[in-house]
């Protein structure tokens, strides 16, 4: 089923079983003689703002995410948590402490339950419904995803028989990829060995893959850790086998249907809440950023024009969330045309083509202000790993098979690399600020966020920039 589809039809569910359990508490008021609004242009107001309550509750909390690999049981659980959420704030916005505080609760504040109970079960019926329907068409073969297993051996066409035995889980194998030079052609019940891994991206998107299995028998750390990196550059997700799971420990989470386990390397660990909280904040700190400085930032345009010539603003491109090519705006803080006879390379502590103002703009950090415009157009966050530059990007991959992990995430105007690590001069300066960046991803937070939008404040203060 189709991702629109899917999101439209538990919305049209969520819809009907949300009212229905309105109307349920209603019938159950007017059972016990209580109150009830018999207006209807009234009755349907309260139902729609119900409804969009519960829509946005759903929202964040993530019940609108794609369920695949993920239980039935585990879907109610996630209805009951947020239903009880829900309920819990209702609850909240309609106490009135003189009344409630000062007598016992009345049979109408205790029949909340009741809308709790009704909640839980037709919103938690309605969605086990259409997963249970999703499900069948899943076993039916419709709406698996393309699937490719890393590793060319007995192990790895194992996998792939067990895996057909149980197509809800809604990977379709398509071929293999081998590890080995030596390894040419072959197949394995009608699924081709596609070539090596060195082709691994033009295979990815020749063959329209969306799921990637590690099955690497016995080779080194270094090159699961290699393979890893090269499945990171790519739009997939990654999943391995269990064996190789100490390899990866702590990075990693367990997927297991039908008693069939399979490892999520690299999980996302934001909630969804918290990623529609952290996207608000960007266009809210950005928009109020570009607002409040405009005043300094005509300034510091002003005197960057008349210092020396050449534009105000510095266009580069850069590497974005999935590798993403996009165009990032700083304050020109060098000369013009700088890497006209040097080609690229990271700026010196004393380098010759920084203009005067440049220095004080590097020192407090200004230049990188107008990037608000990039975290307001999507491409970039208030917090996140420093964008790099294509040519960068591509000789630190070939260095460290980990770095295309910080692609995972929008690139930000500062970040944890930034205030804690120094600015990339040399490859080990690289390599410790991607320990640095490696850390937040693992780590990611709005109160990590937090931390370091403070932690930069004070950095401006100290004007170490360079």
């Amino acid at each position: 089923m189709p991702k629109k589809m899917e999101k439209i039809l538990l919305l049209c569910i969520d819809l009907l079983t949300i009212n229905a359990a309105f109307l349920g508490f209603l019938q159950l008021r007017t059972t016990a003689h209580l109150f009830v609004e018999r207006e209807w242009p009234f009755l349907i107001l309260i139902s729609l703002i119900l409804y969009f309550f519960w829509l946005l509750i759903f929202f964040f909390t993530g019940l609108y995410q794609s369920w695949y690999i993920k239980s039935r049981f585990d879907e109610l659980i996630g209805v009951f948590k947020t239903v009880s959420l829900g309920v819990l704030i209702i609850f909240i916005l309609t106490f009135e402490p003189e009344h409630d505080l000062a007598t016992m609760p009345t049979l109408g504040r205790m029949l909340i339950l009741s809308y709790w109970g009704m909640m839980v079960f037709l919103v938690g019926s309605g969605r086990i419904s259409l997963h249970t329907i999703q499900r069948k068409l899943l076993q039916a073969g419709i709406g698996q995803r393309n699937t490719l297993i890393i590793g060319w051996h007995d192990k790895a066409r194992e996998l792939a028989d067990k895996v057909k035995k149980y197509p809800a889980l809604g990977y379709r194998i398509v071929g293999f990829v081998s590890l080995e030079k030596k390894e040419q052609g072959g197949e394995h019940d009608n699924k081709p060995l596609f070539g090596q891994i060195k082709n691994l991206s033009t295979i990815v998107a020749e063959n329209n893959i969306e799921e990637v299995i590690l099955c690497l028998n016995k080779v080194s750390n270094r090159k699961v850790i290699e393979t890893i990196g090269l499945c990171e550059a790519l739009p997939v997700r990654i999943k391995i086998e269990p064996d190789l799971y100490n390899i990866v420990l702590g990075q990693a989470r367990t997927n297991q249907i039908y008693g069939f386990p399979l490892i999520e390397i690299h999980p996302e660990l934001m909630p969804p809440w918290e990623k529609k909280i952290k996207r608000f904040i960007d266009i809210l700190f950005s928009l109020c950023g570009l607002i409040a400085l405009s005043p300094g930032l005509l300034f510091f345009a002003f005197l960057i024009k008349i210092d020396s010539p050449g534009p105000v603003f510095y266009k580069q491109k850069r590497v974005g969330k999935n590798g993403r090519i996009f165009v990032v705006y700083k304050f020109r803080s060098m000369i013009q045309d700088a890497e006209r006879y040097t080609g690229p390379v990271w700026a010196g502590k004393a380098d010759p083509r920084i203009t005067r103002i440049g220095r004080v703009i590097r020192k407090i950090r200004i230049d990188e202000f107008p990037q608000l415009i990039n975290v307001l157009n999507g491409d970039m966050s208030i917090v996140g790993p420093r964008p790099e530059r294509p040519y960068f990007v591509d000789k630190l991959k070939r260095e460290f098979p980990l770095y295309t992990r910080r692609l995972r995430v929008k690139p930000g105007v500062t970040g944890w690399a930034q205030v804690k690590g120094k600015y990339d001069t040399t490859i080990e300066d690289v390599k410790e600020k991607l320990d640095y960046d490696l850390y937040y991803i693992d780590n990611i937070s709005l109160r990590l966020d937090f931390r370091i939008m403070f932690y930069t404040i004070y950095v401006m203060l100290r004007f170490k920039g360079q």
